[in-house]
């Protein structure tokens, strides 16, 4: 019997109709079976950029329009197709607009009251990554909800009970993180799985004069501190935890200790809507984002936090 995650209402899938898109609306059609969630899949013609050319298309602008918009209709199907073949109970509504594609996410997370988008982010080329996809990235600066990003080397890695058995917390003891802490105990309890929780001890945010003896210890003091708060934090949650102090770059750390520990997803915070300051972990998101290999949720610090 799945365990309803207390304010996970309705999943955004957004999709273009790419293999990305369509590994993102996989997890995230999961994690609506997971937590009892509605669906809505929504593709957008990015108006921005469609200037249909009528002479080099050899027809008319209002026909490169329409076939233009038909191809969105035709991923919109592809994605709904699917989610109702994996799950037939789940509701699905399905979405085509034409404007900006983060604006308009974000337009639909607020009017369709959403709880959580998954999308698909770019993954590999040749032997070098390939950065973060421009929507996904924007999505993730602007929207009040969090958003699973997911690579399309997870595509065939379900997020399910009998798959999903270790979940990352990286903390650094800000509010932004505990948010994300809240959510990954969530999540894990769904899952049933193992909370693994990081605190990277990251020197270079402290000024050179200090003696590193004392660096350190004021360093490992804090860890620890955050560590034990992610652990309380468990333990009234009945989910079993392991907490790491690391040393080095915060997203490197967090990468390293995802492959080398086998984790199956990633939860992490990140910074607010815009005008506020971004936290030690915000700043390294996108870099986790856009190099890991497993599903990272990314949930923002924000002061309507509708799930409590």
């Amino acid at each position: 019997m799945s365990v309803r995650l207390e304010g996970i209402d309705s999943v955004l899938l957004p999709t273009d109709g790419s293999d990305r898109a369509l590994a993102g609306a996989r997890r995230g059609t999961e994690l609506a079976v997971a937590t009892g969630a509605d669906v809505h899949v929504l593709s957008v013609v990015d108006t921005s950029e469609a200037k249909p050319d009528s002479s080099a298309l050899g027809r008319d602008e209002d026909e490169a329009v329409a076939a233009i918009d038909a191809d969105a209709d035709v991923a919109v199907d592809a994605v709904a197709r699917m989610v109702r073949e994996t799950a037939p109970a789940l509701e699905v509504t399905t979405t085509a607009e034409r404007g900006t594609p983060f604006r308009v996410i974000d337009s639909y997370v607020e009017a369709a009251d959403i709880d959580l988008i998954a999308m698909g982010t770019k993954g590999r080329t040749g032997l070098e990554r390939v950065t973060l996809g421009s929507v996904t990235e924007n999505v993730l600066r602007t929207v009040a909800v969090p958003v699973c990003a997911v690579p399309l080397g997870a595509a065939d890695t379900p997020l399910s009970s009998t798959q999903t058995e270790t979940v990352l917390l990286p903390t650094d003891g800000s509010d932004g993180a505990a948010v994300a802490v809240d959510w990954g105990l969530e999540l894990a309890t769904v899952f049933d799985a193992m909370v693994h929780t990081l605190y990277s001890v990251d020197t270079s945010r402290f000024p050179s004069r200090t003696e590193p003896t004392e660096l350190l210890s004021t360093l490992e003091d804090e860890g620890r501190a955050a560590l034990e708060a992610v652990r309380e934090r468990a333990v009234d949650a009945g989910v079993s935890v392991m907490g790491t102090v690391a040393s080095g770059p915060p997203a490197k750390v967090i990468l390293n200790y995802a492959t080398e520990n086998e984790i199956d997803l990633i939860v992490i915070g990140t910074h607010g809507r815009s005008g506020m300051t971004r936290h030690l972990l915000g700043s390294v998101t996108e870099n986790v984002v856009r190099n890991a290999d497993v599903p990272v949720v990314c949930v923002p610090m924000r002061g309507d936090d509708r799930r409590h």
